[in-house]
């Protein structure tokens, strides 16, 4: 009776049972990650709270606003409200068994005034396409460290404005040492009976024993620390969330009318959520400097123009450039400003009247834009969200190793920020992108009146990445600006040269190369029909008379036919015995010669590295697609296509014609239907 659930955990790495707790911590700051039906958790108040009579508050009790990595302090009210709560705690619930209804494990320990942490949280349910958010909901969480559990109660409200413990509803979470290397982790449920579920903050309590449970089991051993900051780390995530629902249900209109080849709702949801992020730092920023006035901004390589479409409607003023003009920039009106230019870093693009430069995925200005900021003026701000790699005079080079190509890149960024004299901040953003890490220049690490020789250090910096290795930023999102100024000083050797220790000069790097008005197709699609013919004809020879025939097995009936299937080469092979121009050519198209034979699905597989002859007896129908969606698929584009090998392999086509999705000959095929790609609505 109480037990939801009980899972067994080998712990062959020693991680617990400070995994736990980590584990615990997850659940408490994102339960977003296991209860897709929140879209996050605000921390109001934590500390320790003595478990002896009254309930005191231990002196070491602290309020903090978010979690402890971030560290952030708030005024005393929230401290006050929590040693108040857990006052009131301590006398609704029973007086006997470590205060805890059976079969909770009690609060206890071999001191009599054994220490407690508690947490205050507010859950913030996600929004409803059928109707508004539900309403967040405070919950407490208790955490006995000495005897392994967290306990959960919920709190709501009386008539008197007062909080009340949901005691239907209250869990705790257990975590138990039984032998050599194996714990458990179990779910309790004191009023298993009286459970009530809204499907929202209050899950089911097989949600908790199934889903929460095996990730906290899971959590709990995994030893894999994150390269990246917690998400939203430096804003308010109650405040992130009730501002991305507005715009969310303001600006999600723009999916229907997407003009764009780009996908509208990542397009769409990304840039409200930039947005978003951008709006809620903005507003604090005001508050800190007292200031009324919205902050001004440029859009460097704005892309579509959504996010400067959707901050200019929200009151600030600022524009967006970019090499090329998009369709969907004149559906904005004339209160969206946008400009077709092309940047290139030098003193004819600097903003000395604008607050903030933006970068997002900039492409090849985003190592510029806190170089730009910082020439700008003293007062110029950015934000950068990193995407594709680039350097300072073109793709960006892998110099180690040891990290991700990724975090290589990001700690890249965040050194021109930190050589451009800026206090660089990072965060991790709510976005629907892989790319995700954003870095904050608010302020400077150096007075006005050393402009010049900070202005010096940015020039070295710049040209002594194209002439030797530099030593990678430490990842710390503060350092000491003399010290920084030093290392790079050391790296170079020496001084500049006369003629280039001035930022005189129109352009700060000749040869740097925007991106390309026309946007060139560069994935084989483009090339001509022949060619693509002549290559892939060349390549199903070459494997089919690379090795002895081979003889196939016959799927259909149980017996050994000849049916040839070729050899397989590797990329590098197959470059080999393809001609010099047809190779030039391929090697100007993105992905190469490895492309077009991927684009040749019907013909070739290409697996780890290397190039085979498909056998389409031997294909599995995808498990990512559908059933559904499959079947309407195939049928719309059955006896399409002309079948490649009933035309050029010398044994034919190893599928009989009823059974393979292409025409074995012209008299066998239907008119091509154009597919439609269902679009879905949040």
């Amino acid at each position: 009776m109480g037990l939801v659930r009980t899972v067994g955990v080998r712990d062959g790495g020693a991680a617990l049972p400070r995994g736990f707790w980590t584990a615990v911590r997850v659940w408490l700051e994102k339960p977003q990650v296991a209860n897709r039906r929140l879209c996050g958790a605000a921390i109001e108040a934590e500390g320790t709270v003595a478990l002896g009579e009254g309930g005191e508050e231990s002196p070491s009790f602290a309020a903090v606003r978010g979690s402890e990595e971030q560290g952030e302090r708030v005024a005393p009210a929230g401290a006050a409200e929590l040693g108040r709560l857990w006052r009131e705690v301590c006398t609704q619930l029973s007086p006997g068994h470590g205060n805890l209804p059976s079969p909770l494990a009690p609060w206890a320990g071999p001191d009599p005034r054994a220490e407690l942490r508690a947490v205050l949280r507010t859950l913030l349910p996600r929004s409803s396409p059928a109707g508004p958010p539900a309403p967040p909901m405070k919950e407490l969480a208790v955490q006995d460290v000495y005897n392994g559990t967290v306990t959960f109660l919920p709190l709501e409200k009386n008539s008197e404005g007062k909080y009340e413990i949901k005691k239907c509803n209250i869990y705790q979470i257990q975590l138990v040492y039984r032998k050599d290397e194996e714990w458990s982790v179990s779910v309790v449920a004191p009023f298993p009976e009286d459970w009530f579920s809204d499907g929202i903050a209050y899950p089911k309590l097989a949600w908790l024993g199934n889903e929460l449970l095996s990730k906290v089991a899971k959590w709990s051993v995994e030893q894999k620390p994150s390269e990246f900051k917690s998400t939203l780390s430096l804003i308010s995530v109650a405040k992130y969330s009730k501002v991305y629902q507005d715009l969310k249900g303001k600006y999600k209109e723009m999916v229907k009318v997407w003009p764009e080849v780009t996908d509208p709702e990542k397009f769409v949801y990304e840039d409200v959520a930039i947005a978003t992020y951008l709006l809620i730092l903005w507003e604090e920023e005001r508050k800190e400097k007292g200031l009324t006035k919205k902050q001004s901004f440029v859009d460097l390589g704005c892309g579509n123009g959504l996010l400067v479409h959707i901050l200019n409607n929200e009151g600030h003023s600022g524009r967006g450039i970019d090499v090329r003009r998009r369709k969907i920039w004149d559906m904005y009106g004339p209160e969206t400003h946008l400009e077709e230019s092309a940047i290139v870093p030098g003193d004819t693009h600097l903003f000395p009247d604008t607050d903030w430069l933006i970068g997002n995925h900039s492409d090849e200005l985003t190592p510029w834009i806190p170089v730009i900021a910082a020439r700008s003026s003293y007062s110029c701000r950015y934000f950068v969200l990193p995407c594709c790699f680039f350097d300072f005079y073109g793709k960006y080079s892998r110099r180690q190793s040891k990290k991700t190509q990724y975090r290589e890149y990001l700690d890249f960024v965040a050194q021109v920020g930190f050589v451009c004299g800026f206090n660089v901040e990072e965060d991790c953003l709510r976005i629907p992108s892989t790319k995700r890490v954003s870095f904050i220049g608010k302020s400077r690490t150096y007075p006005p009146t050393e402009h010049a020789l900070i202005d010096k250090q940015i020039t070295l910096y710049i040209n002594n990445r194209q002439t030797c290795a530099v030593v990678v930023c430490d990842r710390k999102v503060a350092c000491n600006h003399k010290d920084h100024s030093d290392d790079v000083c050391k790296e170079a050797g020496s001084e500049l040269p006369k003629n280039e220790t001035e930022t005189a000069g129109s352009i700060w790097m000749p040869g740097f190369q925007p991106r390309e008005k026309v946007e060139q197709i560069r994935n084989c699609a483009s090339l001509p029909r022949d060619f693509v013919d002549d290559v892939v004809l060349s390549v199903a020879n070459l494997l089919l008379n690379a090795a002895p025939q081979k003889s196939c097995y016959d799927m259909n009936d149980g017996n050994t036919n000849t049916w040839n299937q070729g050899e397989s080469l590797s990329l590098k092979e197959v470059a080999e015995h393809l001609n010099k121009e047809a190779l030039k050519r391929l090697k100007s198209e993105y992905g190469g010669l490895q492309t077009l034979l991927k684009n040749n699905h019907q013909v070739f597989e290409v697996l780890n590295g290397r190039v085979h002859i498909r056998d389409w007896r031997k294909e599995k129908p995808s498990r990512k697609t559908k059933p559904e969606v499959k079947r309407r698929l195939s049928a719309e584009a059955f006896k399409t296509r002309l079948c490649w090998f009933f035309s050029h392999h010398p044994d034919g086509c190893s599928l009989p014609s009823e059974s393979c999705p292409y025409a074995h000959g012209t008299e066998e095929l239907r008119q091509s239907q154009k597919i439609k790609k269902k679009k879905h609505i949040q």
